[in-house]
C-alpha cells in the first residue's frame, strides 16, 4: 500500500470516528481546501473546520472509498449521512475529493458535490428554489465561514 494511500484511508477513518485532530495533522500547514460550502480555507481553518463538523455532526455516519494515491496525488469518494444543524433536516451528501500531497502530508484537498442536491436537502424550499443560484449559495458560503470563525474563537 503506498503511505499516501494509507494517509487518505487513515484521514477518513478518523474522520468517520470524529477524530478532528487527526485529521487536522494530516495537512501541511501551508495546505488549501476548497469546496462548495469553504471554498478558500488554509492551514489551521481546514483543521479548525474538520473539528467544527466532527463536533456538530452528533449523528455523522460516514462511508469512503479511497480510489487511488501516489507521490503526488490522491482520489477519494465519500458520503456523509447527517443532520444539518442549521435546519434539523437530514442530509446525504455524496462528495468527490481530489489530493495533492508533499511529504507524506496532504497540501491541496478539493471536495465536489452537486450543492443544490445538498441544499435541497439541507434547506428544503429555500434549496429546492434557489439552490442553483449565486445568491444562495453565497449565503450559504458567509454564513458557514461565520460559524467557523466564531466556532475558531470559542476553540
Amino acid at each position: 500500500m503506498h503511505p499516501n494511500f494509507k494517509l487518505l484511508d487513515d484521514f477518513y477513518g478518523a474522520f468517520a470516528r470524529r477524530e478532528a485532530g487527526v485529521m487536522a495533522s494530516s495537512y501541511a500547514t501551508d495546505a488549501h481546501f476548497t469546496d462548495p460550502v469553504f471554498p478558500d480555507l488554509r492551514g489551521e481553518q481546514i483543521g479548525q473546520m474538520w473539528t467544527m463538523l466532527c463536533t456538530r455532526g452528533k449523528d455523522l455516519e460516514l462511508t469512503y472509498e479511497v480510489l487511488e494515491a501516489d507521490d503526488k496525488g490522491g482520489r477519494a469518494h465519500w458520503e456523509a449521512h447527517y443532520t444539518f444543524s442549521a435546519t434539523g433536516r437530514k442530509v446525504h451528501n455524496i462528495i468527490d475529493a481530489t489530493f495533492e500531497f508533499r511529504d507524506g502530508q496532504i497540501v491541496r484537498h478539493v471536495d465536489e458535490f452537486d450543492f443544490w442536491r445538498w441544499s435541497k436537502q439541507a434547506l428544503g424550499a429555500p434549496g429546492v428554489l434557489l439552490g442553483w443560484s449565486g445568491f444562495l449559495q453565497n449565503k450559504v458560503r458567509a454564513q458557514a465561514s461565520s460559524g467557523l470563525s466564531a466556532f475558531s474563537a470559542k476553540s
